[in-house]
């Protein structure tokens, strides 16, 4: 059994929110596996935030460019050491540079900058001789090209502060372009606040589903306990988390059971068609709940937070008289996946003077 250190404890309480007894307790229970700690908290409902071993620990910035017309567009994430570096006037002119090479050649992967010249050099040698000039390791980190097809426009999006980028392509009829390209644009704001993952459930396991459907469940109970103290309106316990498993079988049965209920309580044949379709969806809404943390789709519009994106593409297909799909979607966040190393700093100084 490994010890359970006070930095262990601090590490699994960065990680998941959890109070530092919980974190204690669990990796007691799990004989100090990290991640399996993780689990536990997850399983007990006692982890409510997204995991934050990945949180940004890297400096640098996020570029996109996007055609005039719509039909391109690139996404870059540069890292630099320190935030004063990405704000150097050096550090942001080899950012757009390199940016305009990756969306000049239509560039996806960090490896074929390997073959490309700028100012009369390779990319490499460039690379190294701003990285002298500047002072600071810095490294080409991510890359995504996206080029529409026909009846396919693509926007893109970069947070104010160069942190977060999204690029989103939208199937539809190419008379609807203009609105299309707000539309596409507006969808990369709402994903770079919300953090979709997919663009919707049809890649989800049903392992993974199961997995989280346990995790959810012990974290509304344990919300549940709370708002039954304070006396407020409890939340309703989803026996399932996602569209995926909303097979029409089950959307009739619980038809059924709606259709039950209103004649328990005496209501009129005459006038269940408008009251059940309210009720399904909320049955939807409360069913899916990983469908609304993990994917575009399923994600209530922050600009209109009483529809999902799912209906809003559905809405403006109807009031524009078209098809709309999301064909392709990517986001990057900075520094994401990277955790920087914790030093001791009188040990560096020292080692520094000897």
């Amino acid at each position: 059994m490994s010890e359970i250190t006070a930095q262990l404890v601090k590490q699994l309480r960065e990680m998941t929110d959890a109070g530092m007894m919980d974190c204690k307790k669990a990796l007691v229970e799990v004989q100090g596996d990290l991640q399996k700690a993780v689990e536990y908290l997850r399983e007990k409902g006692l982890s409510k935030a997204a995991k934050k071993a990945d949180r940004v620990a890297a400096e640098g910035a996020i570029s996109v460019k996007v055609a005039d017309d719509f039909s391109q567009a690139c996404m870059i994430e540069v890292n630099s050491e320190t935030d004063f570096v990405a704000k150097n006037d050096g550090f942001k002119d080899l950012v757009a540079k390199t940016s305009d090479l990756v969306f000049a050649h239509n560039i996806s992967e960090i490896s074929a900058l390997e073959s490309l010249h700028i100012e009369n050099q390779s990319f490499d040698e460039y690379l190294k001789t701003q990285i002298a000039k500047i002072g600071e390791n810095i490294v080409v980190r991510k890359t995504c090209s996206i080029k529409a097809n026909q009846g396919t426009i693509v926007n893109g999006y970069v947070h104010s502060n160069g942190r977060v980028g999204v690029i989103i392509a939208l199937k539809g009829s190419e008379t609807n372009a203009p609105k299309l390209a707000e539309l596409a644009r507006n969808l990369c704001m709402h994903a770079a606040a919300m953090k979709p993952v997919y663009i919707d459930y049809s890649g989800f396991s049903a392992d993974f589903l199961e997995k989280e459907r346990v995790a959810l469940i012990a974290e509304v109970e344990k919300d549940n306990e709370e708002l039954k103290r304070l006396g407020k309106p409890l939340k309703n316990v989803p026996k399932y988390i996602s569209r995926a498993q909303l097979t029409e079988s089950v959307l009739a049965e619980q038809e059924q059971i709606l259709k039950e209920e209103l004649k328990k309580q005496g209501k009129p044949e005459a006038i269940w068609d408008k009251i059940i379709p309210g009720q399904l969806e909320r049955f939807i809404a409360d069913n899916t709940l990983i469908d609304q943390r993990l994917t575009l789709l399923g994600q209530f519009f922050v600009m209109d937070d009483k529809k999902t994106i799912a209906q809003v593409l559905a809405e403006k297909s109807k009031e524009w008289n078209d098809s709309i799909e999301v064909a392709e979607y990517v986001r990057f966040e900075l520094g994401e996946g990277i955790e920087k190393k914790t030093e001791d700093f009188a040990a560096e100084v020292a080692a520094q003077m000897q």
